[in-house]
């Protein structure tokens, strides 16, 4: 009977154990779902609102204002949150340009601005959100990308219908640093200001995918050992897009990034097109090399390491550098205040 009660005793425990376990599972599952439920519902709003402007772009509307000190520094540390968000500042209405154009980095959309957005329209700047090709709600395949003028169509489309008298900064996250490279050398004159955050700013005759060779390895090491290639013209041709799974997703670019920012990213981020982050971009110094350039730099970026930045700026010097401290690959989601700040600081320099 000892040997019997002890038996069915571990019994009891391995099931009181499982259930407990099952418990917690389902916990997990229902509040994962509930994060998606949410993530869902605002990735729909912000398909809505961009449906109401002109098809790509977001919300352009500035009427608040909020007076913000002026600082000049062009090596920056930024780590406080933004503060007197409700005053008004006496240097926005004296700005020469007020439109903010937006490009999202390789994946995203104009979604991810959506923070950013509210802000700048707050203190009554002009922000523009652009969806590129194959992005965002653009109904693109991604796998018929294969040049970055086709995937900056968007962009340099803009910028061409932009009246000869108006300028506007550009802001490129990540691989749109990119396309506002590209942008710079079309249209020189219509940019005021130049923004790489944690972007891709490379040189003359430099592919974006050459920026994250140091931790992808060569061009042809990645083509052959990466498991997130897809092939949209089979398995016989080369491939045509790569999209990252989710943990990799989080592990990467949202580090540091709140949950429900994590999961608007899962249901709205798109295949990468390979075609514009291999190409070779001409940059003549004429146009793009008598530009404005800014960088934020990232300084808890897994994706682009802060070295890396370092490095781009070195080889490639900018009018200014900024940083923002506990940020990662994406500040519009973990630290879109100091982010903020950064750009309205940059909007002022004379």
């Amino acid at each position: 009977m000892g040997n019997k009660f002890i038996c069915m005793k571990k019994k009891d425990g391995k099931d009181v154990g499982s259930k407990s376990k099952r418990r917690s599972q389902r916990k997990m599952a229902a509040e994962e779902e509930l994060l998606h439920r949410q993530a869902l519902s605002m990735a729909l709003n912000q398909h809505q609102l961009l449906q109401r402007f002109d098809g790509s772009m977001s919300r352009r509307i500035g009427s608040t204002s909020a007076r913000f000190g002026s600082t000049s520094s062009r090596r920056v540390t930024v780590s406080d949150p933004f503060s007197n968000g409700k005053q008004v500042p006496e240097f926005i209405e004296n700005l020469n340009t007020k439109k903010v154009v937006l490009v999202h980095g390789a994946g995203f959309g104009a979604w991810c601005w959506y923070k950013s957005i509210a802000l700048l329209e707050e203190v009554g700047l002009l922000p523009i959100a652009l969806d590129l090709m194959g992005s965002g709600i653009d109904q693109t395949n991604p796998n018929s990308i294969t040049t970055l003028a086709d995937y900056a169509k968007p962009l340099i489309d803009y910028l061409h219908n932009l009246p000869e008298n108006e300028q506007v900064i550009l802001v490129g996250h990540s691989c749109g640093g990119a396309s506002i490279s590209y942008a710079l050398e079309c249209y020189p004159k219509k940019i005021s200001k130049a923004i790489f955050l944690c972007g891709t700013m490379v040189a003359d005759g430099q592919k974006p995918f050459d920026v994250f060779a140091e931790e992808l390895g060569s061009v042809e090491s990645f083509m052959q050992e990466s498991q997130l290639l897809m092939y949209g013209n089979g398995k016989d041709n080369p491939p045509t897009s790569l999209m990252l799974e989710k943990q990799q997703m989080k592990g990467l670019y949202f580090n540091q990034s709140p949950d429900k920012d994590i999961a608007l990213a899962r249901v709205s981020m798109r295949p990468i097109p390979l075609g514009p982050i291999m190409e070779k971009l001409s940059l003549s110094p004429e146009n793009y090399g008598s530009s404005r350039r800014f960088y934020i730099q990232t300084l808890e970026d897994l994706a682009l390491s802060p070295d890396v930045q370092e490095k781009l700026v070195r080889e490639n010097p900018p009018e200014g550098v900024f940083k923002i401290k506990g940020s990662d690959h994406c500040p519009f989601f973990s630290k879109p205040q100091s982010l903020h700040k950064i750009l309205l600081e940059i909007a002022q320099i004379p």
